[in-house]
């Protein structure tokens, strides 16, 4: 996503894997000053990756990390427009249900809806 909520790209991935897998694919030959990501990115690789690029993380320390890192909860509340984004997706009943059979397909059907709900 982008500083306005619009798709910028993203990865399918299957359903068993951690979302945190998908991260470093997404961010490789952005240039990025902050990431806004849930608890599920709370991860000492991606923390690391973003302070050698000089970016913030802005990302809640797990419940189970020894040592909580601080978060710029301000910030975090930015993160309401990827939720509102997946929000306006699933109103595709289409892209809601998967009727798509191949990665392929369901990839651009996300894509064009995507565009459809930037262009509203």
């Amino acid at each position: 996503m982008d500083a306005l909520g619009n798709l910028a790209d993203f990865l399918l991935l299957p359903g068993q894997r951690h979302d945190s897998v998908g991260a470093d694919p997404l961010l490789e030959g952005l240039e990025i000053s902050a990431l806004i990501a849930d608890k599920g990115f709370d991860t000492d690789v991606l923390r690391q990756e973003l302070d050698a690029r000089g970016a913030t993380a802005v990302i809640p320390s797990k419940a189970n990390r020894a040592r909580q890192i601080a978060c710029d909860f301000a910030m975090y509340r930015w993160r309401h427009l990827v939720e509102n984004f997946f929000c306006d997706l699933k109103q595709f009943r289409r892209i809601a249900t998967r009727y798509d059979k191949t990665d392929q397909s369901f990839e651009a059907m996300i894509f064009l809806a995507a565009r459809f709900t930037a262009l509203k």
